[in-house]
């Protein structure tokens, strides 16, 4: 029997903003390969097609175009909104007002916008809203703090959702932790970089775009039928807390626990 037979997606459509590459390209092939009929939208078409996933342009800050976009759709069962991101800008550089707002514009206003023209497809089809989060949002995000503040946000305006939008959508926040992108050198560095921060992680590794993309199934599937206003932690463990490398204390127990680990 495939162990995936109650996440099946079939007959479904699916939208997935921002989903030509990277966790989008990931979550995109998630839902084809669990049967649905995916349609991922993004400002230019993707280096790379995913099969059984078809492109349509469109730009999520451009509200118009965002309604032309779902008016013209003959109906929608999920919307993943996981069109996002920031560049490292420090809060106090030169012209930073105007970019960080672009920033908070493309995490936290596009999805609204998105889901508002989704809406009532989603309602006809009792179908659901998949956030795409991070841990950004939940901590102190320095070098990207109007993205922390955006996708803190986000998961707040998620659970909102759920609550207004109940019974008819459900609506929740898949919080990402650091996943290993094509575009991971401009994070986290060279590879050595990308090893070092995977040691950081409690499970050892950074995230694959098809993590996320198993985990936005679920939450879009049957089996996830009474789960709304949720935020499903998707980030190996977390961090380590820095503390405990820091102290001067309890080293060898935490030296040793490392070499039974590795053997």
């Amino acid at each position: 029997m495939d162990n995936r037979e109650d996440s099946r997606q079939d007959k479904r459509l699916v939208v997935v903003t921002g989903g030509t590459r990277g966790v989008g390209a990931g979550i995109a092939r998630a839902f084809a390969e669990a049967g649905a009929e995916v349609v991922a939208c993004a400002r230019r078409p993707p280096e790379i097609p995913v099969e059984g996933v078809e492109f349509m342009p469109l730009d999520v800050r451009d509200p118009a175009a965002v309604r032309a976009f779902f008016d013209a759709l003959p109906r929608l069962d999920v919307l993943v909104n996981n069109a996002g991101g920031a560049p490292y800008r420090l809060l106090d550089r030169a012209d930073a007002a105007e970019r960080h707002a672009r920033v908070i514009e493309l995490n936290l206003t596009a999805p609204l916008t998105v889901s508002l023209a989704a809406y009532e497809h989603l309602k006809r089809a009792r179908g659901s809203i998949v956030m795409i989060g991070s841990v950004g949002g939940t901590r102190p995000s320095p070098g990207t703090a109007a993205y922390g503040a955006a996708k803190a946000g986000l998961e707040n305006l998620a659970r909102s959702m759920a609550v207004e939008w109940a019974p008819d959508v459900r609506v929740n926040t898949l919080v990402v932790g650091m996943v290993r992108t094509e575009l991971s050198h401009l994070h986290y560095g060279d590879d050595e970089g990308i090893a070092s921060v995977a040691r950081t992680v409690p499970l050892g590794r950074l995230a694959a775009p098809s993590d996320i993309g198993e985990a936005a199934v679920f939450l879009a599937s049957d089996a996830a039928a009474y789960i709304t206003g949720a935020s499903l932690l998707v980030h190996g463990g977390g961090e380590r807390p820095a503390f405990l490398d820091a102290a001067t204390v309890n080293k060898a127990a935490t030296a040793n626990k490392r070499v039974n680990k590795g053997s």
